[in-house]
């Protein structure tokens, strides 16, 4: 390693603004594997299956189906 560096020449990172947050949220095991078998197929991780999802919903301005929830 050296001793100093020179960040005077460096660029701000374009994908900070799209950083991701670890939280810890409650799933139906159902939904775990729904999600999981999706993925397998097509070699993708789950979790970021199911956040592509919620992306794309927030997008598209999406609501849940309550009614049928409770």
């Amino acid at each position: 390693m050296r001793k100093s560096y020179d960040f005077s020449k460096s660029v701000k990172n374009p994908y900070a603004r799209r950083m991701k947050k670890q939280i810890t949220i409650r799933i139906d095991m159902a939904a775990i594997t729904y999600f999981r078998s999706m993925a397998a197929e097509r070699g993708i991780p789950y979790q970021s299956l199911m956040n592509w999802y919620l992306v794309e919903c927030a997008a598209s301005k999406r609501a849940p189906k309550w009614h049928s929830l409770l």
